[in-house]
């Protein structure tokens, strides 16, 4: 099993939409490890760690998101893994 970690910039209508919310959810559900955090750029930023093909799933779920968000941009970052556990919303 190969364990990864990414950060995701994602700009777009994705604040006051349930964003960080539905992005825990299905997090949660996958068994994906991090956090979500509004910006106060107007973009969220997420981390998630765990099994690369669950990260991955995940990944592309916030390309989209909740049914209000509109998602214009996601900007990913590869980052060394540090045993994150649960999923939080800041």
């Amino acid at each position: 099993m190969s364990v990864v970690r990414i950060r995701l910039l994602v700009s777009g209508f994705v604040q006051g939409v349930w964003y960080r919310e539905s992005c825990r959810r299905e997090a949660e559900r996958a068994g994906v490890a991090g956090w979500a955090s509004n910006l106060a750029d107007g973009r969220v930023e997420v981390v998630l760690e765990g099994e690369r093909r669950a990260v991955d799933e995940v990944a592309g779920w916030c390309r989209s998101g909740p049914p209000h968000a509109r998602v214009t941009d996601v900007e990913v970052i590869d980052e060394a893994v540090t045993g994150e556990r649960g999923f939080r919303v800041r």
